[in-house]
């Protein structure tokens, strides 16, 4: 990402990738909840309304709203609603599918397909916080849609890049439908533990986030790109770039 960026000073350390007086898109760390879990530690939501009541000087409780979610493990482009209208129309944008998500992954093997669809029925395991590909019918299942592209491989590695887009936006979405092709994501600890070790960091990454902004209309375009560190570093920093660029033009890389 551009190293120019506003940062939110603090632990961690965060870009702003966009801020006015309605919305508040981050580059979210890994390792952090996204919002306050069991765990009980530091969670993302609770750490940008402190730094927006610091920064502010704002004299109570401060309003941010969650407007989609990122696995603990997972970095890259978040945004949040600093206003409840703001909130409820861009929950609303979710809802029509006027929100749009690209995510780049870093997957053993390589898919059968090197652009394909995948439709499952998941169902999550509240007590284990795991999700599990089910038969279609089975009660408290729920449709999951992503498609993906392999954007190149590493024969040394037995790796793939790919990019994904999501139709759904179900709990370990991602996780589950490509471990289910034979596909764990790289340093998966839930669903890839016989391809990888503990320790290694999950390679999911929130590329793209781009949506009307919900007062103005104007297109908002948010852009992270993940760190250059292995398994990342093993494709040049502009495969990412490239991508990036064709999505905020329209673009998704899904079509041929």
């Amino acid at each position: 990402m551009n190293p120019d960026a506003k940062r939110i000073t603090g632990e961690p350390a965060m870009a702003i990738l966009f801020e006015d007086n309605h919305l508040l898109g981050v580059e979210k760390p890994v390792n952090i909840p996204t919002q306050e879990d069991a765990s009980g530690d530091p969670d993302l939501l609770n750490l940008l309304k402190n730094d927006l009541k610091e920064r502010y000087q704002k004299p109570g409780n401060v309003f941010l709203g969650l407007v989609h979610r990122l696995d603990r493990p997972v970095g890259g482009a978040m945004i949040f609603a600093k206003t409840s209208k703001a909130a409820s129309r861009l929950a609303e944008a979710v809802r029509s599918r006027n929100f749009s998500k690209t995510y780049v992954a870093v997957v053993h093997g390589i898919p059968p397909q090197r652009q394909g669809s995948l439709t499952d029925t998941l169902l999550k395991d509240e007590r284990t916080n795991t999700v599990s590909v089910v038969p279609k019918g089975t009660p408290g299942g729920k449709e999951a849609r992503l498609e993906y592209k392999v954007l190149g491989t590493s024969a040394k590695d037995q790796l793939s890049l790919v990019q994904v887009e999501l139709h759904t936006g179900r709990p370990h979405q991602i996780r589950v439908q490509m471990s289910q092709i034979g596909c764990p994501l790289y340093g998966d600890q839930k669903y890839g533990t016989t391809y990888n070790k503990p320790g290694q960091q999950i390679a999911l990454w929130s590329l793209y986030v781009g949506f009307p902004h919900p007062i103005t209309k104007d297109q908002v375009d948010l852009v992270s790109l993940p760190p250059h560190i292995h398994p990342w570093s093993l494709w040049e920093e502009g495969v990412y770039g490239r991508l990036a660029a064709l999505v905020k033009s329209g673009g998704h890389g899904l079509e041929n």
